[in-house]
């Protein structure tokens, strides 16, 4: 990164419809309302995805060969960045935010880049046990929280991390994540 300011990376860490969406909304819904600065990274799987609508003057400056194309409103900037070669590593497209001087970048989805890092905080997002023992099984530690569908049903497999119902017990998780925060800091 640019920056030698330091960023919490949290990345939800599940399969498709475990909670990972409404996890990390919720994160960046109450960290950023406390005023810190939040980034957020997607994975988009599905091939064939454009951010760009056909027709759009930026459609027609990426066609005519732009390799990068910024569009500007009065409220937004959208950067749209041509890839040439898949990405290799987390750190290309957290390099993309480092300008930014955010607190705290979420990540959703790069299971695989994400997993197995030992600087990257994870939740484990799950439907239901079987998911979980699946998805704790390929990951390292640190591992904050589990999280997600599973929130409700409370696995009866012994953990050593919580489980967290979002919509009841969101605000656990927020005190983990500004512990963390704490620790980043100092």
């Amino acid at each position: 990164m640019e920056s030698d300011r330091t960023v919490l990376v949290i990345a939800a860490v599940g399969k498709s419809g475990s909670g990972k969406t409404t996890t990390l909304e919720y994160l960046v819904s109450n960290l950023a309302s406390e005023g810190y600065r939040i980034g957020a990274i997607k994975h988009i799987y599905h091939k064939g995805f454009k951010v760009d609508k056909e027709g759009t003057n930026t459609w027609r400056y990426s066609k005519a060969g732009a390799k990068v194309i910024t569009a500007v409103s009065a409220e937004e900037i959208v950067v749209i960045k041509k890839s040439e070669a898949a990405l290799n590593g987390l750190e290309q497209v957290i390099g993309l935010l480092g300008n930014e001087q955010l607190d705290v970048i979420v990540v959703e989805g790069f299971r695989g880049l994400v997993e197995k890092r030992k600087d990257v905080l994870k939740i484990v997002t799950a439907k239901d046990t079987a998911s979980l023992k699946e998805v704790l099984e390929g990951t390292v530690q640190p591992i904050i929280a589990v999280a997600g569908l599973i929130g409700k049903q409370k696995p009866k497999i012994k953990l050593e991390i919580p489980v967290i119902n979002i919509p009841d017990e969101g605000k656990q998780l927020l005190k983990l994540v500004k512990e963390h925060l704490k620790t980043k800091d100092n």
